[in-house]
């Protein structure tokens, strides 16, 4: 921001200031909820969860537990039930009981919080059963193409059609929910078992005689597949019946639960017949990335609007390593970016918080969980702000696809500019939504349905503009010509070696300076003669060898960028790994070829938001209603909250502490003139002014967090 700020008398602001510190900074009393509401639609989720060995069955104290909750602001305990065993005195012969269990050590929990007022949600896994299980019935278990069982010491994994998953684990939850009042049902590893995690081995699609006789019922007569090949018809008629057999489960699983009470809560990983989407920030590969939370939920509140969403920050660094947790800046930043981006906290510790392993992250807890007790009401009821979208390859995504998607968010954050993530196979059911952004963001996606398809045409003839990158709808031809005015020559074309020359200067203003940018991974070759622009020439890959001889570098007559221009939107197709070129090795000139292209198509996209911050904080910009019972329909908005996130202690291996950055400017656009604005953390004197529709700011001192609570 190059426009000095306009400072107001320092007087002008000092009432409203110190009247937000003095009402936030008492304790409040826990806000009341009207009887009948669904406990967790007030999304103020504050959960954490034990998840219990075994041996801690004999050694948890129902009151240190509760005093541990109390002391970390905690709302919601997650705690083991049954599935692999039980950890209550079940009378089912078919569910292992575990042997350390003494008393009535679940039931005691759930009495002493609900005095308390800690809801309490107890934890299923249907995906194993004990070896004496498995002795007695063999044919409700796992088989791999091979023959083999998928084990872990002494449990095996279940085939979800067998009779263990169908039929008895409904028996075990509803014994559970008519022997406790329990508030909710939360399911460990639901649906198809193809891997062993806690080993990283890959065993292959399961050959269970139940999962035969089902699919072939399903299919007319069809043979289960042995191999996962998407350009296999067959195994596409395997997804889909992977998608029914989770989702039927799921339904008599939620008919069952709300028949016993409608205050009951489903919470798992997936999102049909549930109330609770349940999400994961772990880390358990490189590289790390320290957007996860931001990722999963935006993720999941935009493509998932009528949830709950609650991601958990897993404490450990990964399944081989349980007993040692990731470091505390890690998850300060994970738990800021959750409730920053609509999730509640939630936090996944392996046991007892008493005589725990690796006890570094308890100050953090305490500190976040505390804070978004203090300030419950300005968190949980948000509306994004964001004019630009990008689309997540599903809910959980992985290898170059992945890559090529977080790149591009990483591009963004460092940038400043406020975006959205839809997942790919929601576009379909979201389409007034996805109409209403100016910029849709497609990295490396395909496989599209085609109502998905129809949805991106109907936006791209409303006004959206499109930017695709790398194969993007390579497997719809028509659709790619259509929309983007391109067909693929080569689609898998190594790139290594060659160049893009950033030649038209109209466009690509950031290279005043560079000539030549290098280039690895996928570089597509397509044909761009039905677009209207075609840009980035691409150069030959030269001659290799010692400088003496270098050189050679030549055009070839192909180009990384075709810009199609329609009636009414702009759609640029960038057939490159450009996102994940940055990803992985982070040389801003990759950054800055989509920042150009973002400006040639939506130049006002810089317009919301304008700051000096690091490209190190991360800025969230969000709608607000104050999250309080008669704001339950409430549609006018109260004012906005910009949340900033300090990376800076992220190095790329290490969290460190962050460091204190001074005199942040920000510039937003604004459509009301505020009455007052506030800091959240430090309830310091906001300076601001506003003129013309933009809200201009300074906050002084950014630590760890902010959160800066602009009112109506």
């Amino acid at each position: 921001m190059k426009k000095p700020l306009v400072l107001y008398i320092l007087l002008l602001f000092w009432p409203f200031t110190f009247c937000f510190a003095q009402k936030t900074t008492q304790s409040a009393p826990p806000i009341k909820w009207p009887v009948g509401i669904p406990w967790w639609k007030q999304n103020n989720l504050r959960v954490i969860q034990t998840n219990l060995p075994a041996y801690e069955a004999a050694t948890l104290n129902a009151d240190s537990l509760l005093k541990d909750l109390e002391a970390c602001s905690a709302n919601t305990l997650l705690i083991n039930a049954g599935g692999i065993m039980a950890f209550y005195p079940t009378q089912l012969d078919f569910q292992y009981t575990n042997p350390y269990m003494k008393g009535n050590m679940l039931g005691d929990v759930i009495q002493r919080c609900h005095q308390r007022g800690i809801k309490v949600i107890v934890r299923f896994d249907f995906s194993r059963v004990h070896e004496s299980i498995f002795k007695a019935h063999p044919d409700w278990c796992y088989l791999s193409p091979k023959g083999e069982r998928i084990i872990n010491t002494d449990m095996y994994v279940v085939s979800i059609n067998a009779p263990y998953v169908q039929d008895k684990a409904f028996k075990i939850i509803e014994e559970v929910i008519d022997r406790f009042a329990v508030d909710g049902i939360f399911l460990n590893m639901p649906g198809y078992q193809v891997n062993n995690p806690y080993e990283g081995k890959y065993h292959g699609i399961d050959q269970n005689n139940y999962d035969k006789k089902r699919f072939a019922d399903y299919s007319n007569g069809l043979a289960l597949p042995t191999e996962e090949n998407k350009a296999d018809a067959v195994f596409q008629k395997y997804l889909e019946f992977k998608k029914f057999t989770v989702e039927d489960w799921s339904k008599r699983l939620h008919t069952l639960v709300k028949s016993k009470s409608d205050q009951i809560a489903i919470c798992t990983y997936l999102d049909k017949y549930v109330d609770i989407i349940r999400h994961e920030s772990q880390t358990n590969s490189l590289l790390y990335w320290p957007y996860m939370s931001s990722d999963n939920v935006g993720n999941a509140v935009n493509s998932f609007p009528d949830h709950i969403i609650s991601n958990s920050s897993i404490q450990q660094i990964s399944f081989q390593s349980r007993y040692n947790a990731v470091e505390p800046e890690e998850v300060s930043i994970r738990l800021y970016e959750n409730i920053a981006n609509g999730s509640g906290l939630d936090i996944s510790m392996m046991g007892d918080m008493r005589g725990y392993e690796d006890e570094r992250n308890y100050d953090v807890i305490k500190k976040i969980y505390a804070h978004h007790k203090k300030y419950e009401p300005y968190f949980g009821k948000y509306t994004s702000v964001a004019k630009i979208a990008v689309i997540a390859p599903g809910s959980w995504p992985s290898g170059a696809p992945m890559q090529e998607y977080r790149g591009i968010q990483l591009m963004l954050k460092e940038a400043h500019i406020p975006f959205d993530i839809v997942e790919d196979a929601q576009i379909e059911h979201l389409s007034d939504k996805i109409k209403d952004y100016r910029l849709l963001i497609l990295p490396d996606i395909t496989y599209l349905s085609k109502a998905s398809v129809q949805v991106l045409k109907e936006a791209s003839q409303q006004g959206v503009n499109l930017i695709a990158t790398n194969q993007t709808l390579f497997d719809n031809p028509e659709v790619l010509f259509q929309l983007f005015g391109a067909k693929i020559i080569n689609k898998d074309h190594e790139g290594s070696g060659f160049y893009l020359t950033p030649d038209n200067k109209d466009v690509f203003k950031r290279f005043t300076k560079q000539k030549m940018l290098f280039w690895k991974f996928n570089l597509g070759l397509y044909d761009l003669s039905g677009t209207d622009k075609k840009m980035l020439p691409i150069l030959s890959k030269g001659r290799p060898g010692p400088p003496e001889i270098i050189g050679g570098h030549e055009p070839t007559g192909y180009y990384a960028m075709g810009l199609k221009q329609h009636e009414k939107s702009k759609a640029v197709l960038l057939p490159i790994n450009l996102g994940r070129l940055y990803y992985l090795h982070g040389y801003e000139e990759h950054k800055n070829i989509l920042l150009d292209v973002i400006d040639a198509v939506f130049p006002e996209a810089n317009q919301l938001l304008q700051t000096n911050a690091h490209e190190r904080v991360e800025v969230i910009l969000q709608e607000y209603i104050k999250n309080v019972p008669e704001n339950r329909e409430k549609k006018t908005k109260d004012g906005l909250i910009v949340h900033l996130v300090n990376l800076t202690g992220f190095s790329g291996n290490t969290y460190f502490e962050p460091l204190p950055l001074y005199h942040l400017l920000f510039k937003i656009q604004l459509s009301f003139k505020p009455s007052k604005v506030v800091a959240m953390v430090n309830k310091q004197l906001v300076v601001y002014t506003w003129k013309d529709g933009f809200l201009e700011l300074q906050l002084s001192q950014l630590n760890d967090f902010e959160g800066i609570v602009i009112d109506r």
